[in-house]
């Protein structure tokens, strides 16, 4: 097929061009040609035609070469470099269990958690750990974008054939940040069929989003019903002492030293992302070595100015209740009351509203923000704004005013 002609092409061109000029005399150029009546190959096939997904087996040459549907793995994601705490206990736990090939109760495993805790680097880990075990298992890593473009351009080329075998005929499949396929109606069909087929076959599926199955807008009813068979893993917030025991470990891998007052000084100031503290600690160490300069708390704190101005500007509920409160001449505890008249409930749907436009919290934790109330009345809200708004000028305005308040 064109399809795999083009990824043949795209990765072993080189090393095929390079064979066939040592074994075939005055052999300057190969061409790849798809002929029109080419017997469809089998499944096994097909399958080995797209290889390797992320394996560990002997064809060293091929893995060089290849950069396809699979992600590449960081080599620096393994369970060894992962700090457990109270946040992602569970989490960790059962992906270590996943990997180790024994018989696990739960399928998929869904890894919920915010930008930056951890859920990239413990699939990752999987990947790692189950190749190390067992080394011809398939497994394969990809974001969800990956996914997607690669069922597009499957989809242009008239070949979803291959593409369909390929990824379900994997042992462990992972897609990273799944929140990108909702709302995609073909892709998420696709996605739809090939976690059933992987399911129905005993497959393996690890997915990971920011929030959990029953807050992703856009999700497919019959796959969040399916994602519920499987354990949902929560990652939370980073506490201090497990952001300090991060950097810690980050200083160690990399055969660095920092002062102890320094990392307290990060782990104490950027708080919501590891990512983000993780590159500050990155940049306080470069500019370290350049300069030939230890670094202090006072250089750390001018050196991450612009890191810190943004950490310092992170909105909170309570920041969005607060504010709206105000604008509306109303009290933090009308807000939060169960008093129904038009003149606080609808202040409350905008602070509603705000809160899951402007922070990273799911609904259930918005819920509990507002008096315990449950997901389904923030969708309700969050759903009569945006009614509102396509015809309310006054209201768009009033929000973009408190958007802009907020922001300070």
């Amino acid at each position: 097929t064109r399809f795999i002609r083009d990824w043949v092409r795209t990765h072993y061109a080189e090393r095929i061009a390079r064979l066939c000029a040592a074994q075939i005399a005055g052999c300057a150029r190969v061409e790849y040609i798809v002929t029109a009546g080419a017997q469809k190959p089998a499944a096994a096939d097909a399958a080995r035609a797209y290889e390797p997904v992320i394996t560990a087996n002997e064809n060293a040459a091929a893995a060089e070469a290849a950069e396809n549907l699979s992600s590449a793995l960081d080599p620096r994601f393994t369970f060894e470099n992962f700090v457990v705490g109270a946040s992602n206990e569970l989490a960790f736990a059962a992906a270590k269990k996943l990997a180790s090939g024994e018989n696990v109760t739960f399928n998929p495993l869904f890894l919920q958690g915010g930008v930056g805790l951890g859920k990239t680097h413990l699939m990752q880990a999987i990947a790692h750990d189950a190749l190390a075990r067992t080394p011809e298992k398939r497994v394969v890593y990809m974001s969800a974008e990956k996914f997607m473009y690669q069922f597009v351009r499957a989809l242009r080329s008239r070949d979803t054939m291959a593409f369909k075998e390929y990824v379900r005929g994997v042992d462990i499949l992972m897609i990273d940040d799944i929140q990108f396929i909702c709302g995609k109606e073909s892709t998420a069909q696709e996605f739809f069929h090939t976690f059933n087929a992987l399911i129905d076959q005993g497959k393996q599926i690890v997915l990971s989003a920011d929030k959990a199955p029953g807050d992703l807008d856009g999700l497919d009813d019959r796959l969040r019903s399916r994602l519920g068979m499987g354990l949902v893993a929560g990652i939370q917030g980073t506490s201090y002492e497990l952001r300090l025991e991060i950097l810690r470990a980050k200083c160690a891998l990399m055969k660095r030293e920092m002062p102890e007052a320094v990392l307290a000084f990060l782990a104490g100031k950027i708080t919501s992302n590891v990512r983000e503290m993780e590159g500050a600690l990155n940049r306080l160490i470069a500019h370290a070595e350049l300069v030939g300069r230890a670094i202090t708390v006072e250089g750390a704190e001018e050196l991450l100015q612009d890191l810190l101005r943004a950490a310092g500007r992170r909105v909170t509920i309570e920041d969005i209740q607060r504010r709206v409160a105000d604008h509306y001449n109303l009290r933090m505890t009308d807000i939060l009351s169960p008093r129904r008249a038009r003149p606080v409930a609808r202040p409350r749907q905008v602070a509603m509203y705000l809160a899951k436009a402007l922070t990273e919290h799911s609904l259930p934790e918005i819920g509990r923000k507002f008096g315990g109330r449950d997901h389904t009345t923030i969708i309700h809200g969050v759903r009569k704004i945006e009614e509102l708004l396509q015809a309310d000028r006054q209201l768009a305005a009033d929000i973009e005013t408190l958007k802009q308040r907020i922001a300070g």
